[in-house]
């Protein structure tokens, strides 16, 4: 589909439209595929049009929230676009949450609805019981608990709420320094915005039915959601979808050949994979038109050495939770691909880079990047104050991250204010994983930081000061440090190795120096 045989209604209200304007020119070709199960979009509108239906017999009204608690799988679409028709409020929740994490999302969100997965269900048990809540309940899969409504029972009249730009669409929660998550509040406007930047960018020249986008990425992430999934959909593609825990380079070599996929976004590491794999450079990935790469900055290395087999430039760019995806991309860019750079701003995206006073910066200068554009979120959910520490006097959110641009205005990321760690993709916040160390009986003090791992990209290692009464390596160990972590929070979170240390480097004013921490070769005390 492309951008003028959208009907002009479509730019206003509720953004599912924008799939009802797809379908009227795509409808019968394949929507969703994933292991044999295919849906067209026509089909896809059917469903999701009696699944906002289902979700009002529920009881939902527009602007309550619903927690999408899945695994990547068709019916995380089909719940996610009823939901958008019924005017409900999708919060995605990642599927690696355990009690404590999924608790807060749930309550914060003050969701009415947890749609969640069979194999997930023991988690959502525990979460109802310690939060004293009563949400309804809906499950995919076979075995579905008595008191539970199962996902094919959700169907009604067929519905289509009208939505105001500025209401609420998607409700995603990122942390910040502090540890805390956030719900970022991302509305129909900002939705469409990014939507339909695929239909503008002018970056492939492919007809919207013969685009194929391959998702390995988990549904729940921003880049999963509206880059690899969301917008093709609306172009009127195709979407393979396969779950981030089967990931398999050969596997998605050989997907990309036999289904002559188009598109494909990944992490660091599964291009790491790919380039090392025995079988790298046997499979015709001559069918990528776009092979990019989001989540953390990517090994020029590892770029060219995929383009001179697979035959297709890689790119990357740049976005984040509260602008709903990206704000620059190398694809598009007026110069082409420029290994290093996220490339330049978006057409719809207006940034700058600032110092410490908030004054402009030059070319090749470092400074903060700042962001505005329709696509950037209305602001955190019930955080007055946050939001507005997060916004300048003119509009433009502060994204904690250091960039600087060349004289053709293409952007670099350097680092990042915060300390946050990218790991294979994902967001670690060492504020959180600091708390759970805290609440170890043996922890008197403790530091995370990120350090380098070619796979993963970075990976959390924890600096740790055990109490005076505590001998670190036999009254408690490195192992049982990282087994605390591994039953309280997502798996990707846990340090990778705990060292102890006596004291932890602090300044006079007490703040932890973790420079220092990033800095060391190895623990000088204590066990690895």
């Amino acid at each position: 589909m492309r951008i003028e045989d959208v009907a002009d209604d479509a730019f206003r209200g509720n953004v599912a439209k924008l799939h009802d304007e797809t379908v009227a020119h795509h409808g019968d070709g394949l929507a969703i595929e994933m292991h044999g199960r295919e849906l067209t979009h026509r089909e896809v509108q059917a469903a999701t049009a009696a699944v906002a239906g289902g979700l009002h017999d529920l009881g939902l009204e527009p602007g309550d929230s619903l927690l999408l608690y899945l695994p990547n799988c068709p019916q995380y679409l089909l719940a996610a676009l009823g939901a958008f028709r019924a005017g409900v409020v999708v919060s995605p929740v990642n599927p690696q949450y355990k009690v404590r994490e999924l608790s807060y999302q749930l309550e914060d969100a003050d969701a009415s609805a947890i749609v969640t997965h069979a194999a997930l269900r023991e988690t959502v048990a525990e979460t109802v019981t310690e939060t004293d809540r009563e949400p309804v309940v809906v499950t995919v899969g076979e075995s579905v608990p008595e008191g539970d409504v199962p996902f094919e029972a959700v169907r009604g009249e067929a519905t289509l709420v009208e939505r105001d730009d500025d209401d609420v669409a998607l409700l995603p929660y990122t942390s910040g320094t502090t540890g805390r998550p956030k719900g970022v509040e991302l509305t129909h406007r900002n939705v469409r915005a990014q939507t339909v930047a695929t239909l503008t960018s002018g970056y492939d020249d492919l007809p919207g039915d013969e685009v194929r986008s391959l998702i390995w990425l988990p549904l729940y992430h921003i880049t999963g959601f509206t880059h690899t999934a969301w917008q093709p959909l609306v172009r009127g593609g195709t979407l393979y979808l396969r779950n981030p825990t089967d990931w398999d380079a050969d596997d998605a070599m050989a997907l990309v050949e036999d289904a002559g996929i188009t598109h494909f976004v990944g992490v660091t590491a599964m291009y790491v994979d790919m380039v090392t794999a025995d079988s790298f450079g046997e499979h015709d990935l001559g069918s990528l038109v776009q092979a990019a790469e989001g989540g953390a900055k990517m090994s020029v290395a590892v770029q060219r050495e995929f383009e001179a087999v697979a035959g297709v430039e890689m790119s990357e760019g740049y976005g984040l939770t509260e602008t709903n995806g990206a704000t620059h991309s190398q694809q598009g860019s007026t110069y082409g691909l420029r290994h290093g750079t996220v490339g330049q701003p978006l057409r719809m995206t207006d940034c700058k880079l600032v110092d410490d006073a908030g004054e402009e910066v030059g070319v090749g200068e470092e400074g903060e990047l700042l962001v505005r554009g329709p696509q950037v979120m209305r602001g955190y959910r019930n955080m007055p104050e946050v939001t507005a520490a997060a916004f300048t006097d003119a509009g433009y959110f502060r994204t904690g991250d250091i960039a600087r641009r060349d004289g053709e205005n293409y952007y670099e990321i350097v680092d990042r204010k915060t300390h946050m760690i990218v790991s294979a993709g994902y967001n670690v916040y060492p504020s959180e994983v600091e708390e759970v160390l805290h609440e170890h009986e043996a922890v008197a003090d403790v530091a995370v930081v990120g350090v380098p791992d070619e796979r993963r990209n970075e990976v959390p290692i924890a600096y740790v000061v055990t109490r005076p009464d505590v001998e670190a390596g036999s009254d408690v160990t490195a192992e049982a440090l990282k087994q605390h972590c591994l039953e309280t929070i997502a798996e990707y979170k846990h340090p990778r190795e705990v060292r102890f240390l006596e004291e932890l480097p602090r300044t006079a004013s007490g703040k932890v120096q973790k420079f220092k921490l990033e800095a060391r070769d190895d623990a000088t005390h204590g066990e690895a």
